[in-house]
Order: C-alpha cells, then structure tokens, then sequence
C-alpha cells in the first residue's frame, strides 16, 4: 500500500519520510499520540519498502490481534495473510505474511532462539512509553543483537508521549537515532471532576459519573477501570439502561468479545475498559470518557513473599491520554473521579515496571541471554540491583541457574513454556507427578487467576472442565504440549505447592481463618471460600491491604502435611533449638517446614556451650535486673563506674551494655552452670564484679575510691558514688577542724559534702569547705544555737576541734577508739 492509497490519518503524510529516515539511519523514534496511525499505517508503508519481513512488537496480546486484524482490513486481506499475529497460545500467519504483529515477550523468546532474527529486515516496538516490562527487555535484547551481530537491522521505536531523547540516545549508531514527530488530529474536551460521596466504593462513583455522562452527550462513553473485577461490578450497577449496550474491554475476555467491543455498535455503548484502551487501539464512536483515576500495576513485596497486581493512582501523563480519546471524531467530555485539587498532585508519568515488579522472569532472560547481571546492556532504566539478586535466588532455588549464576539447562527449558518460572517449575516437575494434563490446567489458572470464580481451586477447577471456556481450553492444550507426563494422581494441591512452596500456609488455631504460611506471613482465608475447615493450604494468590502486615488468600487448594512435606522438601530443616524462654532454658529438637512447626521433642543432654549461649541470651534479652544487687555489690559497682569516668583506662565500664558485653567475663563460670532464673538470683555479683578489677591497678582502688572516708572527728563515714561527683553525707560538728575540702582519684575530683544538723537534716551542701566557712557558716550558725542550744557552735570552727554529740561529750568522743566512734 502506497503513502497516497492510505486512510486519511495524521501520520499518513509524513509516512514516506518515515521509511526513508529509518532506511537511512537505521534507527528512528516515531512520536505521535494516539489515533494518528503510528500502529497501523507506519508498518504497511514500511513493508512495501522493504525485502524482509517487520515485525511490531505491542505490550498486549489483545493490542497485537487489534493491530494485525486493521492492517490485514486495509489491505482488503483476512489476518494471516500479508499481515499476521502471535500471541502466546494463538498464531495467524502464513507463508505470504509480511507484516507480524507480536507481544513483546513473545519476541524476546524469539530473540533468545534466533538473535539474528534470519529474514526480518525491521522491527517496530510500538507505545514504548508505557514502560512495560517485557517491553523494556525487548528494547535492551535488541540493542544488543543489533550491536553485535545485525547492524543492518533496522529499529523504529514509537510512543504516545514525549520520550524521545532517551529513546534516540538509546538508538543512537553511535549518532543519535533521528527524531520525528507527529501531531494528532484532536478536538476540544471539556474536563469535569466528579469527587466520592462519603463511604462511595469507586464503582458506584464510576457508574454514577457515566450516568451523567450518557444524559448529557451523544456518542459513546468509555470507561476506564483498574481491573476485571471493577468491570463486572460496575456492569451490574449499570444494567437495565434502555437502549445501551454494557461492553466490557480487558485482556482477560476471549477475542470475539474483545472484537466486539472494538467495532461500532448499532446501539449507544459503554464500553467498560481497563488500561488496554489508553493508547495502543482505537475504540470508535466515543464521544465521553469516564476515568476512575486508577490502574493496576505489577508489585511485588519481598518482605512478605506476596506478588500479584496493586491498584495504584495513574499518572497524569495517562490520565491526559485517557482524556484525548472522548476528542478523537469531534468535540468531547472527561468525567475524572477524583477533586479537582488533587490532579496537582498525580505523578508526572507511570513508574516504569522495572522498578517495582517482580524481576525472577528477567533474571532468567538475562541468563539465558548470557549477561546475569545485565550490565553489558543498555538500558532505558536499569534493573535495580536488589530486585534482581532475589529473582536470581529464586533461579537458583528452582534449577535454573547454577551457583555461578549461568543458565542451565532445565532453566532452558523452563523458559521456552513462556511463563514464570515459578509456574514453569510447576508445569515441569508436576507433569510427572498428576499427568502433563492436569498440571496445564493448574497452572493456567495460577497464570490468569480471574478464571476461577472463587478462593477454592479444586471448585474452579470443577467449572472449567466442565463449561471448557476457549481461552482457557486453548492455554491448557499449549501448556500439555510443552511437557512429557501420562498421568497421576489428580492432585491440583501439589502442583499450587511446587509453583509456591513457601505459601504452603497452617491453620493458627482450631477454627481459626488465620494461616501462617511457610515464609513468615500471615494470611487470612474470607468467609464462605468454600475450601472447608482444612488444617492445611497450599495458597496460589495472596494478596495485601495498605497499611496491613499480614495478607488475605484469593485463590488456594486443600493440602495437608504429606504434601507439603513432598512438595516442599527444600524448605524442611531438623534444628536443635536450646533458648531462654519464660525464665529457664528450653532445650529441643524441632523439625520445621520454613516458618511451620512441623514436630518438636526435648532434648536431655543438650550441649553445654549452647546452654550457656542460651542462659547469655536470656540475659541480653531482660537486662541485668535478672541478676540480684545487694548493697555491697551496688556499691562496687558505682565506685567502679566512678573511676571509670573519672580515671578511664584501666577502669573498666559498668553500665548495663557493657556488663552484658563482657558477661562471659565477670559471670563465665556461673553462666555455664545456671539454667533457669533463680540459678542466676543466686549469684554473687559483687564478688563476680571483682573479676573484671584490673590488676596490679586494683591494688589502689581503696585508695582512689575509698568505701569510706575518714572525717575530724574520727568516724569513717561511707561514700556515695550514685552521685557525680561523690558526696559524704555527715554531721556540721564531726568536720570542725577541716580547712580543705577532701578529694578522691588521686586529689582530682571534690567530694561534695552534705552538711547535717545534730538531728540529721542538711543545712548546707558545699565542696569548698573553707569558702563556706567564711561565707556560709555564720548564718548557718546562728540557725543551729537557736534548735540545739545543748551543742557548741564556734564562731570559727576550723580552728576548734570536731566532735560528736553535745559539748560535753566532745571530750569523750576523742578519747574514743575508732570502733567505738564508728558505732556511735
């Protein structure tokens, strides 16, 4: 077909130009928006200008038939003719086929077989910017075949919004790739903001929006959803309109519904959407849009060992190409879901899948490709390095990468099924066990878990194989094919437990809908999931809230220990677990699966070096106050940290961390023989702390932090080191004589003196003992003769000598042995 011969669309005019660029550089972007004819027109103008074949790579299964059966119509052709498809599970082409629409995954395995791509002279990868995985390798893959060995081969890269200096600087040869742009054919659309009513679930909002939208223009209304799910639910609150058809659109529906809701009707149409219509087809007749303002996006959380789909806010990059398809055939309307103020603050563009899905699938192309890290290749954005050393892991743990990282050949094999290799393990090794049959339909069930109506496979099983639904019936042919096994039990359990054996989940309790599966999550099984009471689960899809730790199952079959034990072999474990649990310590043999408990036994003679690991672990975990301080030891322990403080090296610390840091020092011998909390009450912990006093510097302890200090009146009064610095407590007449205040740590620290009146109260605090006796001590004075007229009270009592009691025991106090005035 000749530029001239093609329908009147934007990109029809600059098609020629296209061809020549891309023929000339060998590498081109094509920036256009959506309806402009960069899907259909561009590749019709190419293969008449070229020997070889093109293929268009699309992110979609269902935008790749859409492509191929419009091109193959212009040409007045039926698909599988100059214009063909591949998808997995369906392939239209023939010997004639020029033009072969395919999805992006689909030929990054094509690439993986054949790298030089024998006969295709282009390749068209279409709506890049919508960042999807696939895609994103597709593009990586290429590069690096083109570099290497088909320099010749020649790459138009197309997108829906501006991308173009990273995608020509990705291009480049090594010269930026030419940069060509298109501007669409578009008419006014007027925006409308229709927030939530209180407690609104968005399908009502949804649905009221189009209500709106259908009364107030003509055409048809097309809805954007995030999900299936969201379809059907807002179908239901829409049925019953006269003359208004309710057409849902998603990847999931067999091609004739998909084509139906791709062709005009003859009736008013609301057609129910989800992301597949934002750029990459065309749906006639719309004059209206309704936006929820939501997509949903491949996630994954490590933590928890959940993957699956999250609903998240979409971009206002897509919410703009949503809004241009109520403009396309005339002036249109945009209901958006969502207050007005809030569009401010929608992400500038989708997050790119790389970043946030599960990477195992990736990992596994990289090694077959034979860069494992996937530094030798150029990238729009990186695989981040976290996300694809735990899809390695995965690989690792399933076969299909060796120790070093390099693809086997059971990991080959499992990536030529064409799925996950988490299902393809399931396909591969439970074809041997229940039959090639059974585990194909299992695993595509796991694969599109919308086939199954409810949470209980072995129920949604039952239906399938009775009703046969074509899109399934056709998945599970392919899938059989691909495997060798007669046949088995018929054990669909087994085969959810090989793809995920550490969502192999246990009831927590009788009774309880709360599970526990072997990674460390909890999951929850919802009300009437028709499962029954099972002790066991082996769980397919799990799912989790926002702001909740544990998750809920949407999808799991019956099992039991038996199953679990031959499923998940890997993950069983046989530990001599010796712990401090509730005071004492517990010594037993424990047999688990993962996280599950599967059996434990006491263990008399455990090891004692364990024990004492255990006893050490129960002081870590309650602290010192396991251990009994009586005075004497308290007090060691605060002229210890006082000299620790005040002197450092080679006094040691005693606060709490470092007690425990060295226990195994200063408690050794009694760890090793305690087993429960009262062998450790019993220890002797002053004597233990002496154990850590350095020698021969220990021998002046005494000396540098005296238990006691000697005062005038010859009493040895005890220390206070709780305090920084220490203080003596003692009473105003027993320091008479004493001009300087006393000092500890070789004369660098004051204690501070607290002075008592006879009957023990303070009347002053001070650590300059002659300043206060000068400044101080004259009102002090004259307070002290008025409450104890009985006592002396010298005008200067430095110069007077100390004693105890009233003046006329002062002379008998000093004729008083040391041992007779201490116990006074």
């Amino acid at each position: 077909m000749k530029p001239n011969e093609l329908p009147d669309l934007p990109v029809r005019g600059v098609a020629g130009h296209i061809a020549e660029t891309l023929a000339e550089h060998k590498t081109a972007v094509l920036v256009a928006p959506p309806g402009t004819g960069k899907t259909t027109l561009v590749p019709l103008v190419l293969a008449a200008q070229s020997a070889g074949r093109v293929l268009v790579a699309e992110p979609r299964r269902l935008a790749a038939r859409a492509a191929a059966a419009r091109m193959a119509e212009l040409l007045g052709e039926p698909v599988g003719g100059t214009v063909g498809y591949s998808v997995r599970g369906d392939r239209k082409v023939g010997r004639a086929t020029r033009i072969e629409v395919v999805t992006s995954g689909l030929l990054v395995r094509r690439l993986q077989e054949d790298p030089e791509l024998a006969g295709v002279d282009i390749v068209v990868l279409d709506e890049c910017h919508e960042r999807h995985l696939d895609a994103d390798l597709l593009l990586a893959l290429l590069l690096d075949a083109r570099a290497g060995l088909r320099p010749d081969l020649q790459v138009l890269a197309t997108s829906a919004t501006v991308a173009a200096e990273r995608l020509s600087a990705l291009l480049s040869t090594p010269d930026p790739a030419p940069v060509i742009q298109v501007q669409g054919r578009t008419y006014p659309v007027d925006t409308a903001y229709v927030p939530a009513l209180p407690r609104e679930r968005i399908e009502a909002q949804v649905a009221r929006a189009t209500r709106t939208a259908l009364s107030e223009t003509d055409g048809d209304v097309l809805v954007f959803l995030p999900g299936a799910a969201e379809i059907r639910r807002t179908a239901a609150l829409l049925t019953g309109m006269d003359g208004v058809d309710i057409v849902p659109l998603h990847g999931r529906l067999p091609a004739t519904q998909q084509d139906t809701a791709l062709r005009p009707g003859s009736r008013r149409r609301v057609v129910l959407s989800t992301a597949v219509a934002e750029s990459s087809l065309t749906v006639p007749g719309v004059r209206a849009v309704v936006d929820s303002g939501l997509a949903r996006v491949p996630r994954i959380d490590r933590a928890r060992g959940l993957s699956g789909l999250a609903t998240v806010r979409v971009s206002a990059a897509v919410a703009d190409q949503r809004a241009g398809r109520a403009g396309r055939e005339a002036r249109g309307r945009v209901w958006r879901c969502w207050p007005e103020y809030e569009h401010a603050t929608l992400p500038a563009y989708p997050e790119p899948e790389i970043r946030t899905a599960d990477l195992t699938r990736l990992a596994l192309e990289l090694a077959c490709w034979g860069t494992a890290d996937g530094q030798a290749l150029s990238w729009w954005d990186a695989p981040p390095p976290g996300g694809l050393a735990a899809g390695r892991e995965v690989l690792r743990a399933l076969g299909a990468v060796g120790e070093d990282g390099v693809v086997t050949e059971r990991g080959r094999r499992m990536a030529r099924v064409g799925l996950h290799p988490r299902l393809a393990r399931a396909l591969l090794d439970g074809a041997e066990v229940v039959g090639a049959r059974t585990a194909a339909e299992v695993v595509a069930v796991l694969d599109d878990d919308t086939l199954a109506a409810g949470v209980d496979l072995l129920a949604g099983l039952r239906v399938l194989r009775r009703e046969r639904p074509e899109r399934w019936r056709r998945e599970v042919e392919r899938l059989a094919r691909s495997v060798d096994g007669s046949g088995g039990a018929d054990d669909p359990a087994f085969v959810v437990a090989l793809a995920y054996p550490e969502r192999l989940a246990r009831r927590r309790g009788p009774g309880s809908a709360s599970y526990l599966m072997a990674g460390g999550t909890a999951v929850t099984l919802p009300p009437g999931s028709g499962t029954g009471d099972p002790e066991w689960l082996a769980v397919g899809v799990a799912t989790r809230d926002p702001g909740r730790s544990d998750g809920y199952i949407r999808l799991a079959a019956a099992a039991d220990e038996q199953l679990a034990r031959r499923a998940a072999s890997n993950l069983l474990d046989t530990v001599e677990e010796i712990t401090w649990a509730d005071g004492e310590v517990v010594a037993r043999r424990v047999e688990r699966l993962g996280a599950l408990t599967l059996s434990e036994k006491a263990i008399r003679d455990p090891d004692p070096r364990k024990l004492a690991a255990a006893v050490r672990q129960g002081l870590d975990t309650a602290g010192l106050g396991l251990l009994t301080w009586n005075p004497e030891a308290t007090a060691l322990r605060r002229r210890l940290d006082f000299l620790h403080r005040t002197l450092g090296d080679p006094w040691p610390p005693v606060d709490d961390d470092s007690l425990l840091a060295a226990a195994g020092v200063w408690l050794g011998p009694e760890l090793t023989a305690a087993r429960r909390r009262a062998d450790l009450e019993r220890i002797d912990t002053g004597q233990a702390l002496r154990r850590l006093l350095p020698w021969p510097d220990a021998a002046r302890m005494d000396e540098l932090a005296p238990e006691r200090l000697p005062v005038p009146s010859g009493s040895r009064l005890p220390l206070d080191y709780s305090a920084d610095p220490p203080t003596l407590a003692v009473k105003v007449q027993e320091v008479f004589g004493w001009t300087g205040t006393p000092r500890v740590a070789d004369g660098r620290v004051a204690v501070v003196l607290h002075l008592l009146s006879p009957a023990g109260r303070p009347v002053a605090i001070t650590s300059d003992l002659a300043s206060f006796w000068h400044t101080g001590w004259p009102q002090v004075r004259a307070d002290l003769r008025g409450r104890y007229p009985k006592h002396a009270w010298p005008e200067d009592p430095a110069t007077v000598p100390a004693h105890r009691g009233t003046a006329r025991n002062a002379g008998r106090d000093r004729t008083a042995s040391p041992r007779q005035r201490d116990a006074r």
